[in-house]
């Protein structure tokens, strides 16, 4: 007599819960990290240590939330806030003239950022007991000549993302767990780990610098080619700035609850995932009319559907490299300070969580593109002997200015309103200034005209492919 097989019994709901999670874990963190530990592509080695480095920057910026803006005063924070945006810009503009030889020579990279790694650890040590009474641009050296700056920044934005999400809910137990101080223990350790991460990095080929480089960059890495460009992105910078604290001091002013800001960064982190797997499919050949209405178009949509400013940061960090094949970065940068400056009109009549959001996408996607229009553009133009000089002058010239924007909302007691109405008139201005000096200065370099050189021509790039009719 045979006996009946006994059917495999399903797992309880919550079993299948912690195996999805597992598998999640697995997919999303565990698997990349382990390719980009096998990798043989240099690009990928520095990625463990630029995570590991924003792991420990999202850290800190938890803890030095917590002491100077959430738990004290509004008064007190803006002056908390002002001293660290002071703080924050005064190392890099003392310390870039010293280290432009450092960047221009390939031997010491890898101990410079051995010694940046292990000097935030060290900091983080030092002001963990402290806390109650009070990148260095070498994506350059790793990056590929096929994949080219303008990827590779890409690329490490975002692994910059993943690195925040893994470190937010470490950062939040720790704080609670052990209050301010927690955070930036935490910090130190991954800061310690990233130092570690170095030794793994190959030493880059050594830049030889042409003959011609003295003459197309100045001692100081002025390009005149970059002049305009430089404008608009240093100018989308400043707006970021003083976005982010001007909307800061609004959600405080107006006594919103904590899970706020986490929803806001929430649903922004959430899309970036989604458009980390849409984007790689998307076309590489695009025309830069179409970026200029994709860019406007999307200032209106992010009027009126839910997002955050992750979001638009990660997705312009998805899609910019696949315009980079066809598509005039200029056009770029000049789309993103339109796009930014109407999505600022329609935000400075409503003030609602869901609009906010928006708004920080579109401001987020801007001032990612021009970010990485702008490291296309250094390429293009910057010797290779010179890309540390030019990198150093232009990052030194973006966090001042993303500090300056910054110290306007935090001294000045505006409303969100006259703010974003400040913003749209900025917008306007640099976009028209933008424009008179482009047409300008078609008008002075003429086709075929002796010594005049093509602003968008590079010299080093072979030519287009003809389209079959």
């Amino acid at each position: 007599m045979g006996t009946t097989p006994r059917k495999p019994g399903r797992l309880p709901l919550w079993q299948l819960a912690l195996l999805g999670a597992v598998r999640a874990v697995q997919g999303l963190i565990v698997y990349p990290l382990q390719r980009m530990w096998r990798s043989p592509e240099p690009i990928d080695a520095y990625g463990l240590n630029h995570l590991t480095s924003v792991a420990g920057d999202a850290l800190l910026a938890i803890s030095l939330a917590d002491s100077i803006f959430f738990h004290v005063p509004v008064a007190e924070s803006r002056l908390r806030v002002a001293l660290f945006l002071g703080l924050t810009v005064l190392p890099l503009a003392l310390a870039g003239p010293l280290i432009v030889p450092i960047l221009d020579r390939a031997g010491p990279r890898r101990s410079v950022t051995f010694a940046a790694a292990a000097g935030r650890s060290l900091l983080a040590l030092f002001l963990a007991p402290q806390l109650d009474s009070n990148l260095l641009g070498l994506t350059m050296a790793y990056a590929s000549k096929e994949e080219g700056l303008m990827r590779a920044n890409a690329r490490l934005g975002r692994i910059a993302v993943a690195g925040a999400i893994g470190a937010a809910p470490v950062g939040f137990v720790a704080l609670k767990a052990f209050g301010g101080a927690g955070p930036i223990y935490a910090a130190a350790l991954v800061y310690g780990t990233s130092a570690l991460c170095t030794i793994r990095l190959p030493h880059p080929g050594r830049l030889a610098e042409p003959p011609h480089v003295r003459g197309n960059v100045a001692t100081r890495g002025r390009i005149p080619q970059l002049a305009m460009p430089a404008m608009g992105a240093i100018g989308i910078r400043a707006a970021g700035g003083f976005l982010l604290f001007l909307m800061a001091f609004a959600l405080r002013d107006a006594q919103v609850a904590p899970w706020i800001f986490a929803l806001v960064a929430g649903a922004g982190i959430t899309g970036t995932f989604l458009a980390d797997i849409v984007a790689p499919t998307l076309r590489t050949q695009t025309r830069e009319e179409a970026v200029v209405i994709a860019c406007v178009c999307s200032a209106g949509i992010g009027a009126l559907v839910a997002a955050a400013g992750i979001t638009g940061t990660f997705l312009a960090d998805i899609v910019a490299p696949t315009l980079r094949t066809q598509t005039r970065e200029e056009a770029v940068v000049i789309a993103c300070v339109c796009s930014a400056g109407i999505g600022a009109l329609v935000a400075a009549e409503l003030f609602r969580a869901p609009l906010l959001a928006i708004y920080a996408l579109t401001a987020g996607a801007a001032s990612e593109f021009a970010r990485l229009a702008f490291a296309s553009l250094m390429q293009r133009y910057a010797p290779e002997g010179a890309l540390g000089r030019v990198f150093v002058r232009y990052e030194v010239l973006f966090q001042g200015a993303w500090v300056i924007g910054a110290f306007v909302p935090v001294l000045l007691p505006i409303s969100f309103r006259e703010g974003m109405v400040g913003l749209t008139v900025f917008y306007g201005t640099l976009a028209g200034t933008y424009v008179l000096r482009a047409r300008a200065r078609r008008r002075e370099v003429r086709p075929g005209t002796d010594g005049a050189e093509d602003p968008h021509h590079d010299p080093g790039a072979e030519p287009p492919p003809v389209a079959p009719a």
